[in-house]
């Protein structure tokens, strides 16, 4: 309740101040100083800059991102000399066992390798020679080929619409370079080689088992899928892989090499023919049917020399064994060469995966100190990569196995970064091959270490981010995104498998920005140490401070919020509120303060204070605004009501605004010349005060108050300051050119006084659109739900009466410059009008007049060229001069010659139809207004003869008696009735009532009847009634008889019954009135000029004592020499003589 009251009171204290803003502006006028510093235009610049903190809040120099903090307790391990040697002897012996064919990629140079290889391990000449030969001494790798047969498709039906295929491979033993080309000229078949093996009585040449391996028989299709994988070792230089295709009906064949296989492993039966001949012998077709033969469907022959060094993974295209066989389709085949033994030292005491690392590692670092730090994506040199592939085909390392030099790379990355989108694509790589079971013991081990570790690191660059990963690096930036792969992890099966304890990362990255957000903020405020300096130093600080969390908030809304959505953690919410809380805070503190200090002291704020204010309010302004990102439960936060805070130092903020704008506004004056601007009709102050206005406004506007029934105080305060400003602008503009008038020609005068009339017009145009830029109709609304209709009324009035009472006075001032321009003209105009007036009757119209509308024309030429429209009521000003001017010619020349009237009544109309312009210009409505329509009757009655004038006396008389209904002077009823054969007029007085009393309440009434004008009925004699004595309400009912001319048809003529007071000591009294037109009576149809005119109803007739017409009573005066002018001006005279004297 105390609010509302509160608010309504003031309410009417605004209505009160909006009634005096002239006295304030004066009082302020006097007070203030005549000395102008720049100070006012420096405040707006600072204002303005504050304005503009919000866009700037992102903008910074693209800058190179800094070192990432590196894990200082972490100790890589450093390998020995003596497992540097060892180490340094596994490479050497895998480039001298390299087998394969190598690609485009790989490095085919002993010498290159070797090279290479010394670099890496810092290795001397001798100490390599001496290994070297240590590695050639040693026995050879013995290498393995494994053999995946996964499927085949498109095979040839062998029967109805299908086959029942199988596979059936071997190594053939190594062959001659003869028996090689003799290979290449004709297939080789399994088939074939059999039946010559059959043929052959010395047995060097069969076909050992042990090189023969069958897969299952996949029934009735033509595009089988075995998926089967098999091992065969012999000479990878010179044999060769040979693989036949048939189809089997009986399962014959197939089934007996499989449990022969089972029984005798790699050393079973010595000929494929005897294998067949026990399989039909106790199969259930007859032993020597050809018909239950196996069906040849394809073979493919691959030469192991030419398998490449790692490996085949392809389709290969079924040969036929002669031109007349038909073969159709492709099998899918996977072929790995590796080493089954290496006599190598080290790989006698290590895992082939443990070389591997430790020799990844080694390149790695070399490789690393030679490539551009954060970019390198693990991309080696050819030599590097020939060596890594080479050892990983020869320790048969599987794909999960080399997978995991993601353990080498992020312990590496550790000291050394590496691009994090290598990090994340070995991890992507884990998770596609990871096989449990693969994965046991030690390595599982070390692989949950290093995700650990990795994490551990992440989570501490995370902690560090603002400073490690700066938005105003995108490249930082880039790396923080790719950094942040590490929400990959959490769902990796592999991370799931090693660290099954850690499945909530998202928490503990939550845990780290909040505390990197506190750490961040308590270096912030360390850094411009806020407890130190007086109260003003302290919120100056305070605004840097709130400016930063703005910056920060802001980064983290458009950058790394984003960022984090691969993680799961919702950054912008965590930071903004932690940071909004603890800005609220320290700015309540502060503010306690201030208030607390204003109050107590009952000082002024002082500016610098006040802009200090501002500007923390402004920043409190743009942290807030950031809410609109939170979800939508986010309402109330700390910083919810914080203008509160600021309700009384902003109210003297503004007092500081309205007094550097008025210094804005006296510099704008004091320094403009007066000149119209380019394409527009305005100087430069006029340009200024509204750009000040434009500015104030938009500080208001800025700030969105939100409270708006608490915004009333503030909007009134800005509306009340406008327009004090609006005036003393209009009223400084106007001093200026009162001075600047002496000794100006009449042009440059004018000029100078269209571009301030123009100015203020420019002014008051930009005010008049307060309303919808301070948003009075918000304010209305909240004031009528705060404090009801009254309220809203209240504020109605408040708003709107300073606006009006600021319209007004700038309407005064544009009166006082136009009087200005007529008071400069007036000299001339009075020249050419007595030109007009003083030019014998011989000079026609158009030569008397044609001075004083060349004179207009060059002033209207001025006037429109620098008027704005709005403006052009300068003209009007202009008309109504000319009138009063003419006017007062006239009245000085009355009794003269009908052609001196004639001659200014088309001075007149030509003026008039000039300033019309055809409609262009003042309206004809304006323009014969109330001194238009003086002098026009002027001129008309003056052309008029006496006679004339006393026609339109009457006419005027008779036009007013039809306006009465009831007057305090009694009233007359009578009976006229009109004899057309006799033209007989005939007249009977009834009564009278009501009329005045002239003697003690009472008077001694008689009516006199006159036909009227008398020099139309000059025959018609004047008659009277008896006195009726003592008496308000006399009868007399008495008959009189005129006879009456033709004359009876004007307008004018008329009875005139006029009521007496007998006197019979002194002069009789006029008691009052009333004319009846004779139009009423004698007209011809009318009910009165009938034979029964005697019945009808009698007419009451108003008595007045209108006092006679001043133009005719002045026109007939002036007329000395005519009998008839002086006695009818006599008469009224004594009538009018008479109430004067009652």
């Amino acid at each position: 309740m105390t609010t509302l009251l509160d608010l309504k009171s003031s309410v009417l204290r605004q209505v009160q101040r909006s009634q005096s803003l002239r006295s304030r502006r004066e009082t302020a006028s006097t007070a203030s100083s005549p000395l102008i510093s720049e100070e006012s235009v420096e405040f707006f610049e600072r204002v303005n800059g504050v304005l503009q903190k919000q866009e700037n809040l992102l903008r910074g120099a693209e800058a190179e991102p800094p070192q990432e903090h590196m894990d200082q307790a972490f100790i890589p391990d450093r390998i020995s000399r003596t497992e540097l040697d060892l180490l340094y002897e596994e490479a050497v012996y895998t480039v001298v066992n390299r087998v394969g064919v190598p690609s485009s990629e790989h490095v085919k140079s002993d010498e290159e390798l070797f090279a290479y290889l010394l670099k890496v391990f810092d290795m001397g000449e001798e100490e390599h020679d001496i290994i070297l030969q240590k590695v050639q001494e040693s026995k050879r790798a013995t290498f393995s080929l494994r053999v995946s047969v996964m499927k085949a498709k498109n095979l040839m039906a062998k029967d109805a619409n299908y086959s029942d295929p199988y596979c059936m491979l071997g190594i053939l033993l190594g062959h001659s370079p003869r028996e090689v080309e003799e290979k290449k000229e004709r297939k080789f078949s399994f088939r074939k080689r059999r039946e010559k093996l059959e043929k052959r009585s010395s047995t060097k040449e069969v076909l050992p088992a042990r090189c023969i391996q069958v897969t299952e028989v996949k029934p009735e299709t033509l595009n089988p899928v075995w998926d089967e994988h098999f091992v065969e070792i012999d000479d990878v230089h010179n044999d060769l892989l040979h693989l036949d295709i048939d189809h089997d009906d009986d399962v014959s064949v197939a089934e007996a090499c499989k449990k022969l296989n089972e029984v005798s492993g790699l050393r079973g039966m010595g000929y494929f023919k005897q294998i067949a001949k026990s399989v039909r012998a106790n199969g259930s077709a007859s032993s020597g049917s050809e018909e239950n033969a196996d069906d040849f469907l394809g073979c493919i022959n691959i030469p192991l020399n030419e398998v490449p060094v790692g490996g085949y993974d392809t389709w290969v295209k079924l040969e036929a064994r002669s031109s007349a066989s038909k073969v159709q389709g492709d099998c899918h085949l996977i072929l790995k060469l590796f080493t089954s033994q290496r006599d190598v030292a080290l790989s006698k005491k290590e895992s082939n995966i443990s070389i591997h690392k430790k020799l990844l590692s080694q390149i790695v670092e070399y490789e690393h100190a030679h490539r551009e730090p954060y970019n390198w994506t693990g991309q080696v040199c050819p030599a590097a990569w020939t060596v890594l592939i080479h050892h990983a085909v020869q320790t048969d390392l599987s794909a999960l196995q080399q997978a995991i030099r993601w353990q080498c790379f992020s312990s590496h990355h550790r000291t050394q970064r590496v691009c994090y989108s290598l990090l994340l694509r070995l991890l992507r790589t884990i998770d596609a091959e990871w096989d449990p079971p693969a994965v046991r013991g030690d390595l599982e081990r070390q692989l949950s270490d290093s995700f650990r570790l990795y994490i551990e690191h992440c989570l501490c660059q995370m902690k560090n981010m603002r400073q490690v990963f700066p938005c105003t690096s995108a490249a930082a930036i880039t790396r923080y995104e790719l950094m942040l792969g590490i929400g990959y992890m959490q769902n990796m099966r592999a991370f799931k498998t090693a660290c099954p304890l850690r499945n909530e990362l998202h928490l503990d990255i939550t845990t780290v920005v909040k505390k990197g957000t506190a750490e961040w903020y308590e270096t912030v405020i360390a850094r411009y140490k806020l407890e130190e300096g007086s109260l003003e130093d302290q919120l100056k600080k305070l605004v840097y401070v709130v400016d930063a969390v703005c910056a920060d908030v802001q980064r983290g809304q458009r950058i790394y919020n984003k960022l984090f959505d691969t993680v799961k953690v919702d950054f912008f919410s965590l930071i903004y509120r932690q940071l909004e809380k603890q800005v609220a805070d320290d700015v309540n503190v502060a503010m306690e303060r201030v208030c607390g200090t204003l109050e107590q002291e009952s000082s002024r704020l002082t500016q610098t204070m006040g802009e200090t204010i501002y500007e923390l309010f402004m920043s409190l302004k743009i942290l807030k605004g950031f809410r609109e990102f939170l979800p939508l439960d986010a309402k109330m936060l700390a910083l919810t009501g914080f203008h509160n805070w600021f309700k009384s130092s902003i109210h003297k903020w503004l007092q500081i605004v309205h007094e550097r704008s008025c210094d804005r506004i006296r510099k704008a004056v004091d320094t403009d010349k007066l000149e119209l601007l380019q394409q527009a009709k305005q100087s430069s102050s006029a340009m200024e005060v509204t750009a000040c206005f434009s500015q104030v406004r938009q500080i208001w506007l800025q700030m969105a108050w939100p409270d708006s029934a608490g915004a009333f105080i503030f909007v009134t305060r800005l509306t009340d300051n406008f327009c004090s400003e609006a005036v003393c602008y209009s009223e400084m503009i106007t001093r200026r050119i009162e001075r600047n008038q002496l000794g100006r020609d009449h042009k440059s005068f004018t000029v100078q006084l269209c571009i301030a009339l123009n100015n203020i017009e420019y002014v008051r145009v930009f005010l008049s659109h307060l309303p919808q830029d301070l948003a009075w109709h918000g304010v209305e609304q909240a004031m009528e739900e705060s404090c009801g209709s009254e309220g809203k009324e209240q504020v109605y009035k408040a708003l709107n009466g300073q606006l009006f009472n600021m319209d007004l006075d700038l309407q005064r001032e544009a009166k006082r410059l136009i009087t200005l321009l007529t008071d400069k003209m007036m000299p001339e105009l009075r020249r050419y009008i007595q030109h007009i007036s003083l030019s014998p009757d011989s000079i026609n119209n158009d030569d008397a007049v044609s001075p004083l509308m060349k004179y207009l024309q060059d002033t209207m030429l001025i006037l429109t060229e620098n008027l704005v429209k709005e403006n052009m009521t300068v003209v009007q000003s202009m008309w109504e001069l000319l009138l009063r001017m003419i006017t007062d010619a006239v009245t000085e020349n009355r009794g003269v010659q009908v052609e001196f009237y004639n001659r200014f009544q088309y001075t007149v109309e030509t003026v008039l139809q000039f300033f019309h312009t055809k409609g262009e210009g003042i309206s004809l409505e304006d323009m014969k207004g109330g001194d238009y329509k003086v002098l026009d009757q002027e001129l008309r009655l003056n052309k008029c003869s006496s006679f004339e004038l006393i026609e339109q006396y009457y006419l005027e008389k008779i036009s007013y008696q039809k306006t009465l209904k009831h007057t305090r002077f009694g009233r007359i009823s009578v009976k006229c009735y009109y004899d057309a054969p006799e033209q007989r007029l005939t007249v009977e007085i009834l009564h009278a009532a009501d009329i005045i009393a002239l003697d003690a309440n009472l008077s001694d009434p008689f009516v006199i009847v006159e036909l009227c004008p008398h020099h139309l009925f000059p025959m018609a004699k004047s008659q009277r009634t008896q006195v009726k004595l003592k008496t308000l309400h006399p009868v007399f009912d008495e008959l009189f008889y005129h006879v009456s001319p033709e004359q009876y048809r004007h307008r004018f003529a008329c009875l005139a019954f006029t009521v007496m007071d007998y006197d019979w000591l002194s002069t009789n009294d006029f008691a009052g009135e009333a004319l009846a037109p004779l139009s009423d009576f004698c007209w011809p149809g009318r009910p009165n000029s009938s034979a029964a005119g005697k019945s009808v109803q009698p007419v009451i007739l108003h008595l007045s004592r209108s006092k006679p017409s001043k133009p005719i009573m002045r026109m007939l005066e002036a007329r000395i020499g005519d009998r008839e002018a002086q006695e009818f001006v006599r008469r009224l005279k004594e009538i009018e003589k008479s109430m004067e004297e009652e």
